[in-house]
């Protein structure tokens, strides 16, 4: 694959450091130019994390990255509320663009981020962690294929019970609290499967012990005719993380795995129940190995390298990332739903 050259603005994000990691772990695929330090100028709520991944590489300013000769991408790693200023700025230099999530707070302006890279043609990668997963993009292929009969039910949970008080207080900078924050990964998935809901309701709670400006304990439910999608995060869940859970069942079977990623060494499995057979699979229960995984992000940032080369179309239209922000901000309280 010809090699990408790629840049990355912000270390202010919960996902920065990762992102860069795995630009790192592909040298044969990605240039990195340099990273621009936004510790200084950026004002709006961050959590920042380990800096010794950036060692040894050129630290630039905004506009010496998005001038930089040849430069063909920029991974967008701002706090939340700065993602869609600082898109902006690539799409105007008419860069590809990796950006983090959640697409900020004010849907507008996100609208003509997507509209404008249309309009241009240029490449846009939302940072939804779980399109690269293998077992959300099984279940997917097998809803859309008709595998798992009608869709009735999907329960997801992202809880977990890391950062401690600093990351109670990050939250707490956020109406939608977790919501917001983690949420929005399960809304993802859900559109990506059931497409636009007839009604999105948010129960926007605080953990015991804690104030209720903290919205550290969250529920959305997504209706559909025939389907409810649970969505649950919280961040005070005992070993939460390797809790995280995945449900769908349909007419013809369901599928369910948790952890819903592992980077433990350890293969990812996913448990599948089928009551007549699909491709593949006979009547009956089945455990499905996708493997060890190696890294969080590898497969969806070397899928950006095949579109921005012309090898592939992104999978994601313009159409759906909007969609899954306008249920995102009414799953989080920051707007009513529209059917």
């Amino acid at each position: 694959m010809k090699k990408i050259k790629i840049g990355q603005i912000g270390v202010c994000h919960e996902h920065a450091p990762g992102k860069m990691t795995t630009l790192r772990l592909r040298p044969d695929i990605f240039e990195i130019v340099g990273v621009v330090d936004d510790r200084a100028t950026s004002h709006t709520p961050r959590f920042t994390g380990d800096m010794k991944i950036y060692d040894g590489l050129k630290w630039l300013t905004d506009e010496e990255l998005l001038q930089t000769p040849g430069l063909q991408a920029v991974t967008v790693e701002v706090p939340n509320l700065e993602l869609v200023s600082t898109a902006i700025r690539c799409l105007e230099h008419g860069l590809a663009i990796h950006m983090d999530k959640p697409a900020g707070d004010d849907l507008a302006r996100y609208g003509k981020l997507l509209d404008g890279c249309q309009a241009k043609h240029l490449p846009f990668q939302m940072g939804y962690m779980f399109r690269g997963n293998p077992a959300v993009q099984w279940t997917i292929n097998a809803v859309r294929q008709g595998w798992l009969g009608e869709v009735f039910e999907i329960q997801a949970s992202m809880s977990h019970n890391y950062g401690g008080q600093e990351y109670q207080d990050y939250l707490s900078r956020f109406p939608g609290g977790i919501m917001f924050n983690l949420g929005c990964h399960l809304v993802d998935i859900v559109v990506s499967i059931l497409g636009r809901p007839t009604g999105v309701t948010p129960f926007l709670k605080s953990a015991p012990g804690y104030p209720d400006r903290i919205k550290n304990h969250c529920l959305a439910v997504l209706e559909y005719p025939h389907a409810v999608a649970t969505l649950r995060a919280c961040s005070q869940e005992v070993d939460g993380l390797p809790r995280r859970r995945f449900k769908l069942c349909g007419a013809n079977g369901s599928v369910d795995w948790c952890p819903i990623e592992r980077f433990d060494g350890k293969p990812l499995q996913m448990n599948l129940v089928l009551k007549k057979d699909i491709p593949g699979y006979a009547a009956g229960e089945h455990t499905i190995d996708f493997g060890v995984i190696r890294d969080r992000y590898e497969d969806q940032l070397v899928e950006l390298a095949k579109i921005v080369n012309g090898e592939m179309t992104n999978p994601y239209t313009y159409e759906h990332d909007y969609l899954v922000e306008e249920v995102t901000l009414a799953a989080s309280g920051y707007t009513e739903w529209k059917r």
